[in-house]
């Protein structure tokens, strides 16, 4: 049976979701709505569907809607996911929102407590592991094959440099320092996590190069910061929004180590490596030749689609709340990891302990 969706925002994201529900088996898109009428006019016309400029008469004239994506934006791409997700929940609507889950820590606190309390699926676009490369290491982990970790190696952001830099004209980014975080921390944080668990301690080092200072752009956009999981293994990630081209590994590389072995993602969708720890492997000089998985592929836009799938599934087949992927308290969680790094680098580089999440409470239909 199909899931009857609606889209609230309907710029570039918006879009791009749209498409993917026109293709997917699970979802019956049947209304857009964003209050420039021109997108939600041209929407509505591409895809078939009704448009409406107003969330509010959405709701109540297509009252069969079960799921609201909201691919609103805003300031650090977030301060419009609040009011629409707040307003659909209120209606009893499931909710799918675009990353980061807010532009405010607290109204991201107040939108997952929300959902909680209304017993509706909230989502987040946490796409960057609905992926062939990331099921296989996950394979690897659940198997045993990585042990207890190590350390766990996140590089992800944007190639650039100095000769591509133009200083950003939108309001939803100029003078706001902390866009790069807000709006991109949310991805490698997630996989992160995926992988490794919960982060307990965050210490960062950030700034911007001098290009950026002599443009008056006030970004922090070279994010170097060092994690500590819960089970004990460490963790650093380097982000920057286009200030250097990185070397190998290219945008988006993610190395896992444990006592048993490693793995690495390499563009998020291409590839995946695993060293085994075997005994007798040579410490340093001789290289340990690593399984290679390729998939063939480059195509990141298909994370959109692997990722609004699952959800549709995971509603689709009623799962506990909080076996819900990707879903609003894993969305918070790394919100909360976004601010800790605030944080610790409005404190100079200081040690930061993040927010802890509401507790688990359970679902008495499924916990027996």
């Amino acid at each position: 049976m199909t899931v009857k969706i609606g889209i609230v925002g309907l710029n570039g994201i918006g879009n791009l979701h749209a498409a993917c529900y026109k293709e997917d088996e699970l979802a019956n898109l049947v209304a857009v709505c964003d209050v420039v009428k021109e997108r939600a006019d041209a929407a509505a016309e591409k895809y078939g569907v009704k448009a409406y400029y107003s969330l509010k008469d959405m709701l109540e004239n297509e009252s069969d809607i079960e799921v609201v994506d909201v691919t609103t934006g805003g300031i650090d791409n977030g301060s419009w996911h609040f009011e629409p997700a707040m307003e659909a929940i209120g209606y009893g609507k499931h909710v799918l929102v675009e990353k980061p889950l807010c532009h405010d820590i607290r109204e991201a606190r107040e939108l997952v407590a929300f959902a909680e309390k209304q017993k509706v699926y909230l989502g987040c676009n946490l796409n960057h592991y609905f992926t062939e490369p990331a099921e296989k290491a996950k394979q690897y982990v659940d198997n045993g094959d990585i042990g207890e970790l190590v350390y766990c190696l996140a590089k992800m952001g944007f190639n650039g440099g100095e000769l591509n830099y133009g200083l950003a004209g939108s309001p939803k980014v100029k003078g706001h320092p902390y866009f790069h975080m807000k709006a991109f921390l949310t991805h490698p944080l997630s996989v992160m996590r995926y992988f490794c668990g919960d982060i307990t301690h965050i210490q960062t080092f950030s700034d911007k190069p001098g290009f950026r200072r002599s443009a008056g752009d006030v970004m922090v956009s070279i994010n170097s910061i060092h994690l500590k999981f819960a089970n004990g293994g460490v963790g650093y990630l380097l982000s920057q929004r286009g200030d250097a081209v990185y070397g190998l590994g290219g945008w988006w590389s993610l190395e896992m180590a444990g006592t048993r072995g490693t793995f690495c993602i390499e563009n998020c969708v291409e590839k995946v490596s695993f060293w085994k720890a075997e005994k007798g492997v040579p410490a340093i000089s001789t290289p340990i030749v690593p399984e290679i998985t390729d998939y063939g592929t480059t195509n990141f836009d298909r994370t959109f689609n692997n990722r609004l799938h699952a959800f549709l599934e995971d509603v689709s087949n009623q799962v506990p709340f909080d076996q819900l992927r990707a879903n609003g308290r894993d969305a918070l969680a790394v919100l909360e990891y976004t601010f800790a790094v605030i944080e610790s680098y409005e404190r100079g580089g200081e040690l930061v302990r993040p927010y802890p999440l509401p507790p688990l409470h359970g679902d008495p239909h499924f916990m027996k």
